[in-house]
């Protein structure tokens, strides 16, 4: 099985962000030669957008994805005014970034409410509004589905399929899925929506490890190699269809990897990438 391209790592600035800032994380990659970068929202907003865009510019490193937009279902007509008006505002830092893509964590249940069919139908019409505003700029938006113990409090698509019948029905000019195998790598379905999804809709890949046993839900991902996935399996399905895009790595570890020197860190994703890539 052929090793990953090492030109195409990305880093998730997730990976390191409890050790370094956005200027150390953009700085460390070009030092370590990766040349992909995703940054989080307030990250950016804590250096400035601006000043993120020339730092990443100056040292020539493609956003392989903006994290993140979304978080659509709310209980009450102004904020789910409220949250498409900061979509908006998302769309518009990413073009600045010159990011690939917008990526969707696209929220649970609203506070209180049992109603799952309900907003998934808000997700659907929300979604169906910010595309009115991405389109004609020219953003691409990446829904990205979560496993499904999120489906309460994060995200209530929670599978390649619900991503692709999204697409479906609002039509994937400017619209596809962030494929991030710690949410999809147990998937039954995985390789037959991959075939589905084809080129067109695949935007973004994460990789990561799921570590068995896992001491956090959220915050215990494991480094490539650590854990069960078939990542270069998945990997090759995902380029098979024609992906030619980055392989971002983002990692949420509190137990490890985000008490690790980042130097170390940003060492270990290059090394484990062609490992097990």
């Amino acid at each position: 099985m052929s090793r990953p391209d090492p030109q195409k790592l990305s880093l998730n600035t997730a990976t390191v962000r409890q050790q370094w800032d956005l200027k150390q994380i953009i700085e460390g990659c070009a030092r370590h030669g990766i040349h992909g970068i995703s940054p989080w929202r307030d990250q950016v907003a804590q250096l400035g957008l601006q000043e993120t865009a020339r730092l990443i510019s100056a040292h020539q490193l493609s956003v392989t994805g903006y994290c993140r937009g979304g978080m659509f279902p709310a209980n009450s007509a102004e904020a789910r005014h409220d949250n498409l008006i900061d979509n908006f505002r998302a769309v518009d830092e990413a073009l600045t970034l010159n990011a690939a893509c917008l990526v969707l964590v696209v929220g649970g249940l609203p506070a209180g409410s049992k109603d799952l069919a309900g907003a998934r139908q808000q997700i659907h019409d929300r979604l169906n509004a910010l595309l009115e505003y991405s389109r004609p700029r020219g953003m691409p938006l990446a829904i990205e589905p979560l496993h499904p113990m999120y489906a309460a409090d994060r995200a209530c698509v929670n599978s390649l399929k619900q991503a692709n019948d999204l697409c479906d029905a609002l039509g994937d000019d400017g619209l596809g899925i962030a494929v991030d195998l710690y949410h999809t790598w147990w998937d039954a379905d995985f390789h037959q929506q991959i075939i589905r999804a084809g080129q067109k809709r695949l935007l973004a890949f994460h990789i990561c490890d799921w570590l068995n046993p896992t001491q956090d839900l959220l915050e215990d991902r494991g480094m490539m190699g650590d854990g069960v996935i078939d990542i270069r399996g998945c990997r090759q399905a995902v380029e098979a269809q024609g992906y030619q895009g980055f392989h971002e790595v983002e990692i949420f570890s509190r137990h490890h990897w985000w008490t690790t020197d980042p130097d170390d860190v940003l060492d270990t994703c290059k090394t484990r990438h062609q490992e097990y890539g």
